[in-house]
């Protein structure tokens, strides 16, 4: 297959191709290679490519067959490098599959290569020192986001329909909103973080996708769904799959909009623009959206003390074993310098503190579910402002301490993280462009604790009346495979 072709289908589309014989999934690996060769100089976005060693039965999975790339953390595949983005961890070797990356194989798809991400995943741009920026398709001088940027500079540039994503504090629907694709956030306790941890980030770290189509991760999150023995969260099985959802009318919805988040940064015209195109569309629907007023139960000030305690400590506790494990010292020569700040600020909090802000995220939990009893689903941006430049994130870093770097997260991302303290779904959802410089506008919708399913219900009717797959970004695999840019007709890449 060539990769002009390779690059219209979506993962649903490509295990069609292959059930019926019209592929196999070694011409697919082949195809995903070539691509993969041929915009990642650019971008920057895979770290390490493998030959495949998986051979599905054509049919016997959902995917089978499909190429697929996972996150550079939080997901193990035995005998495969997973350096988490540090110099701390370089060349750690996973010594056996995680929950997820069994999931991954028996759904079918064959993994080649890992996408990178900042360093422990502890920033919202993917800007490693380990090695070097991933860059963004849409302009290669603007960031991919994170923490899952590599991800989503790589199914953007379309290396592969699908890939592997996190979200801690928006890093899968940051990067989603970035590269303008769609992704969603799962409920907490939806997929296992098991066997290796019960929970990241004390609950707020979730295992998701990226992808150029809604049914896409539809699909996927039903293969990788449901608990592990011993997990510490569940949430309950949804009556039907995924999948069946996103072609399932949604309804007239109840949806508040909230245009400015309640704390950081002021939402910029461009996104406020692409808001208000986003409200008339849905009302165009037949929903009822109106602004609303949102409570967190706590002040914007506490919300960012009490999540940077939370993450500190964790981040100190992952590093002490991380530096233990390889011998290794915990200074410059191993650590970038905001990470070196939380760590050390992780190491101050103590026990009294972490419980406080425990106890912080559960009244934001109960704040937000107080909101959602009156309404169905929550609007806002992804983020604020349109995909910063590179190096951005990191201006007069090195001065910061850890409560002023997470700080600094919060300020450029105020819409995304009190989903994640709240462990309630959320998505970005491609639907608007910037007319000026063309760069994706991510708009983010959340939802009830478990109602996944509404959310791929109002995504599939979005993605109808308003398709965005027949936009490609400057860096294209389908151009620069040499093969010419092809567009993405329905009859190849369909619309729910």
């Amino acid at each position: 297959m060539r990769v002009a072709e390779y690059v219209n289908f979506d993962a649903v589309g490509l295990a069609e191709l292959v059930a019926k014989g019209e592929v196999t999934p070694a011409e697919l690996a082949a195809a995903a290679l070539e691509a993969a060769q041929a915009v990642n100089g650019r971008i920057n976005a895979i770290v390490e490519t493998w030959p495949t060693d998986d051979e599905p039965e054509p049919g016997s999975a959902p995917l089978a067959g499909v190429p697929f790339l996972i996150k550079d953390i939080g997901v193990a595949m035995a005998g495969r490098r997973m350096e988490l983005g540090s110099r701390l961890a370089a060349g750690n070797v996973a010594g056996a599959d995680s929950a997820l990356m069994l999931r991954l194989r028996r759904a079918g798809l064959v993994t080649f290569g890992r996408t990178a991400t900042p360093e422990l995943a502890y920033s919202i741009t993917t800007e490693p020192v380990l090695y070097g920026p991933a860059r963004n398709p849409w302009n290669p001088e603007r960031s991919a986001g994170g923490s899952s940027g590599g991800a989503g500079a790589a199914v953007a540039a379309g290396v592969v329909p699908i890939a592997h994503a996190t979200d801690a504090a928006g890093s899968l629907r940051i990067p989603a909103a970035y590269n303008g694709l769609f992704g969603l956030k799962p409920t907490r306790g939806r997929v296992s973080m098991g066997p290796d941890a019960d929970e990241v980030f004390n609950g707020l770290a979730v295992h998701g996708s990226v992808s150029r189509t809604v049914r896409d991760s539809a699909v996927l999150l039903d293969q990788i769904r449901g608990p592990e023995p011993g997990d510490p969260y569940f949430a309950a099985q949804p009556s039907r799959p995924y999948a069946e959802e996103v072609t399932a009318h949604p309804g007239s919805l109840r949806i508040g909009v909230l245009p400015q988040a309640w704390g950081g940064r002021r939402t910029t015209a461009p996104v406020a623009d692409a808001l208000a195109r986003t409200v008339r569309l849905l009302e165009s629907l037949g929903h009822q959206v109106a602004e609303v007023e949102v409570g967190l139960g706590v002040d914007w000030e506490e919300f960012v003390l009490a999540n940077a305690r939370l993450m500190a400590a964790n981040l100190a506790a992952s590093v002490d074993g991380l530096a233990a494990a390889f011998n290794r010292p915990v200074d410059s020569s191993t650590l970038e310098p905001e990470t070196l700040a939380g760590y050390h600020y992780g190491q101050r909090v103590t026990g009294a503190q972490f419980v406080t802000a425990l106890a912080v995220r559960n009244r934001v939990a109960r704040g937000l579910a107080r909101f959602f009893g009156a309404h169905d689903v929550l609007l806002t941006p992804v983020l604020p402002e349109l995909p910063m430049l590179l190096g951005t994130y990191a201006e007069t870093a090195e001065p910061l301490d850890g409560l002023g770097w997470i700080d600094r997260l919060n300020d450029r991302s105020p819409f995304t993280m009190p989903f994640n303290v709240a462990g309630t779904p959320a998505m970005s959802v491609p639907l608007t462009a910037d007319a000026e410089t063309g760069l994706p506008i991510g708009m983010q919708f959340a939802a009830r604790y478990g109602l996944e399913g509404l959310l791929f219900r109002l995504a599939g009717q979005l993605e109808q009346a308003s398709p965005w797959t027949v936009r490609t970004p400057a860096v294209w695999a389908g151009i620069d495979a040499g093969h010419g840019r092809i567009g993405a007709p329905d009859s190849v890449l369909p619309v729910p």
